[in-house]
C-alpha cells in the first residue's frame, strides 16, 4: 500500500496557478477513495496536487512520483480514481484548466441568475473591523433542487463536499425538498462588469411538520477554505435563521453537527437567547439558585433546567430546537454567574450532573426496568425484550472498566465541556467590547 499525499490548491486567477503563494488546502489522505480496499498500489513517493478554479470549480491533477513497481497487486489507475471524485470538473491538461479562467469566468453569475436573492443583511450588523468584506458586497441566494441550474452547480461542488465535509454524501439533485443557499460576493471586473465569487454554501432539507408547517434541517454547510475564519459561516447561519423565522417553520436543526460548527452555532444562538425576553425570568431563577444554594453530588439539578414553557417559546420565536437550547442554556447560566470564580464549584456540579445523566441515565427512568436478550433467527443484535419488574427492583449495569476509570472519563468530559463554555463566553465578551 502507498500513502498518497493530496494537496488541493484553490486559485481564482490564471496567474495564481503554480505560484508559491497560492492558497493551499490542508493535505487530505485519499486512500479511502481508491479501489475497493481503499488502498493505492505500485507507487513510491506519490504526491497528487489538485488545482481548483474557485470561479468555475474545474480542477486539474498534477501527479508526481519517484517510481512505480508492480508488487503483485498491480499499479493503481490514478486518473480513473480521481475521475470518480472530481467527475466532469476534472480537465485533462493544464492548458485546458487555464482556459477555464476566461471561458467560464461568469459561471456562478449565470447559474444563480434564476435563484432567489434573500435580503436579510439589513437586520444583521457587523463591525467594519471584522476582517472581511462589507455586508453590502454579499448576497445569499436560494436555489431549489429539481432545477437544472441548481443541480448543475451543486454537481460541481460535490468534490468539495466529499473531501472537506466529514461524513457527507451528495444530496439528491432531483428532489425539490432540497434547497441550496449560496453565499456569494460581487466582485467588480473593470468599470462596468462584475462576477460572483462563491464563498460558501449550505444544503438544507425541508421536512413536512404536522399539521401544516415544515422543518428545515442543515445537512451540509461549508465555507470554502480561502474564506474560512472570517465570519462567513456565522453570517450564513444568521441568514438561515432569518429564513426560518420569516417563513415561520417549526424549527431549524442540524444533521449531526461537527464540533467546530456546533461551536459556531452556539456563538450565533447565545446572543439571540440573551436578548430573548420570554426566557429571562427562567435564567435569572437558576442563576439565583446557584448563587444562594450550595449544590451537592446528591442535589436534584434537573430543577435547574429550563421549564417547558421556555423551551416552547424558544422554538416558536427563535426556531431553536430543544436539544440545542439546552446546550446554549449552560452558557447562559455561566454568563449570569458573575463573578464566575465565586460560583465555579456549584456550576461544575451542575455540568457534571447533566453529563452523568446523559451517559448513565436518571435513576427514576431506569428503576425497575430490565433488558434481556432473546433467541432470534433475524438479527441477534436487534433482538431483546424490555420489561419492568413488578417489585420495582432496580437494574444493575455491568461495566467492563473500573469505577476509577469511569470517574476519570467523566471528569475529562466535564473539563472539556467547561472549556467549550468558557471559549464561547470569551468570544461573546470580545464582541461586546
Amino acid at each position: 500500500m502507498v500513502y498518497c499525499l493530496f494537496v488541493g490548491i484553490a486559485v481564482s486567477r490564471k496567474d495564481e496557478v503554480g505560484a508559491s503563494d497560492s492558497f493551499c488546502i490542508d493535505p487530505v489522505d485519499l486512500n479511502s477513495f481508491f479501489e475497493e480496499d481503499g488502498k493505492i498500489y505500485g507507487y513510491q513517493g506519490l504526491k497528487i496536487t489538485v488545482w481548483i478554479n474557485s470561479i468555475s470549480f474545474h480542477s486539474y491533477a498534477d501527479i508526481t512520483f519517484q517510481s512505480t513497481s508492480d508488487g503483485g497487486k498491480g499499479i493503481t489507475d490514478l486518473k480513473s480514481a480521481l475521475q470518480t471524485i472530481f467527475a466532469e470538473t476534472l480537465v485533462e491538461t493544464k492548458d485546458d484548466f487555464l482556459q477555464t479562467f476566461s471561458t467560464e469566468c461568469h459561471y456562478i453569475r449565470s447559474m444563480v441568475s434564476n435563484g432567489e436573492i434573500l435580503q436579510h443583511k439589513a437586520s444583521i450588523g457587523h463591525s467594519s473591523n471584522s476582517g472581511r468584506a462589507e455586508d453590502s458586497d454579499l448576497e445569499v441566494i436560494r436555489m431549489v433542487m429539481g432545477n437544472m441550474a441548481a443541480g448543475h452547480l451543486y454537481s460541481r461542488l460535490i468534490p468539495l463536499v466529499l473531501l472537506l465535509v466529514d461524513g457527507s454524501n451528495p444530496i439528491d439533485i432531483d428532489d425539490p425538498r432540497w434547497e441550496i443557499y449560496l453565499l456569494v460576493q460581487k466582485k467588480a471586473v473593470g468599470e462596468e462588469d462584475f462576477h460572483y465569487i462563491l464563498l460558501g454554501f449550505a444544503a438544507v432539507y425541508r421536512f413536512y411538520h404536522y399539521p401544516d408547517s415544515s422543518r428545515l434541517r442543515i445537512s451540509q454547510i461549508l465555507v470554502l477554505p480561502p474564506y474560512q475564519h472570517k465570519g462567513y459561516g456565522h453570517y450564513l447561519l444568521e441568514v438561515l435563521y432569518s429564513v426560518a423565522i420569516s417563513e415561520d417553520v417549526h424549527d431549524l436543526t442540524v444533521e449531526e453537527p461537527l464540533d467546530y460548527f456546533q461551536h459556531v452555532r452556539t456563538c450565533v444562538d447565545t446572543p439571540r437567547l440573551l436578548g430573548f425576553d420570554p426566557i429571562q425570568p427562567a435564567v435569572n431563577s437558576v442563576v439565583s439558585h446557584l448563587k444562594e444554594t450550595r449544590l451537592s453530588k446528591k442535589s436534584h439539578t434537573s430543577r435547574l433546567l429550563p421549564p417547558l414553557t421556555a423551551v416552547e417559546e424558544v422554538q416558536k420565536g427563535l426556531k431553536i430546537n430543544k436539544k440545542h437550547f439546552l446546550h446554549c442554556w449552560e452558557v447562559l447560566i455561566y454568563l449570569g454567574l458573575e463573578p464566575i470564580e465565586k460560583y465555579m464549584e456549584n456550576y461544575t456540579t451542575f455540568i457534571s450532573d447533566r453529563i452523568k445523566s446523559d451517559i448513565i441515565g436518571k435513576d427514576s427512568e431506569t428503576s425497575g426496568k430490565r433488558v434481556i436478550e432473546v433467541p432470534s433467527d433475524y438479527d441477534q443484535e436487534m433482538s431483546f425484550v424490555m420489561f419492568r419488574s413488578q417489585d420495582g427492583e432496580a437494574t444493575t449495569v455491568e461495566m467492563d472498566e473500573s469505577q476509577t476509570s469511569q470517574e476519570e472519563q467523566l471528569q475529562k468530559l466535564v473539563n472539556e465541556r467547561l472549556e467549550e463554555i468558557k471559549l464561547v463566553a470569551r468570544k461573546l465578551s470580545l464582541r461586546r467590547t
